[in-house]
């Protein structure tokens, strides 16, 4: 009997922090959604009506909230990528990505600034995948570029700069679904072959890893733990 309520006991905790993960993880998306991702996780605490001492025990970093309340986005950009790559027109696949990820950022508030920032904290295992993740692109890159329809001097810092104006529309006109449609197609065609007519200036030196919080206004410092 003393074996049955101590399990039974177990089973009630397991339940209770399950509860209190999808709480969290729901407040998160709120508050980063009105306020961005630098919001207090206080605040995100008492929205979701738990301790924050209770919410550190889960998600010891911001980085490792946002990752979570945005698990879904990042594995639907994975997928992406992995389907472009699987494409048979070299092109396609790469305006598939590029709209599904926009699509991603329009769609889900906050996910912008999650998309586009970096994190200080960054785990070796993520910064694994990330390393991955751009190997792929570029693979995706070359091939575009050797069937003759992504022009020759696209840079990956170009699709980098193409995704904080997206993001910057996003969360100046959240559902203007036009605007947001619009500008995609207008940043595909200039990626185009046809589209290159003479020198570009040189690339900007930013990367997917290395965008400030652009949806919020901060220039990519560790957020303050409060």
């Amino acid at each position: 009997m003393g074996e049955s309520s101590r399990i039974a006991g177990q089973d009630s905790l397991r339940a209770d922090a399950r509860r209190n993960r999808r709480r969290i993880l729901s407040a998160a998306r709120v508050v980063f959604a009105e306020h961005g991702i630098d919001a207090p996780m206080a605040t995100v605490a008492r929205r979701a009506g738990v301790g924050v001492a209770t919410l550190y025990r889960r998600f010891p970093t911001r980085d490792a909230l946002v990752r979570a309340t945005f698990a879904h986005q990042t594995d639907a950009c994975a997928q992406a990528l992995t389907e472009a790559l699987a494409d048979p027109d070299p092109w396609q696949g790469f305006q598939r990505l590029v709209e599904t990820v926009c699509e991603l950022q329009r769609e889900e508030r906050g996910f912008p600034a999650a998309f586009v920032s970096a994190f200080p904290d960054t785990t070796r295992e993520h910064a694994r995948v990330c390393e991955q993740a751009e190997r792929d692109f570029m693979a995706l890159v070359r091939r575009a570029q050797a069937a003759g329809a992504l022009r020759a001097d696209f840079h990956p810092s170009d699709l980098a700069v193409a995704l904080l104006s997206h993001c910057g529309l996003v969360t100046a006109l959240p559902g203007d679904r036009a605007a947001s449609r619009r500008l995609v197609a207008y940043l595909l065609q200039s990626f185009r072959a046809e589209a290159a007519h003479g020198a570009l200036p040189a690339p900007s030196a930013l990367s997917l890893r290395s965008l400030p919080l652009a949806a919020d206004g901060s220039q990519g410092q560790q957020p303050s733990r409060a």
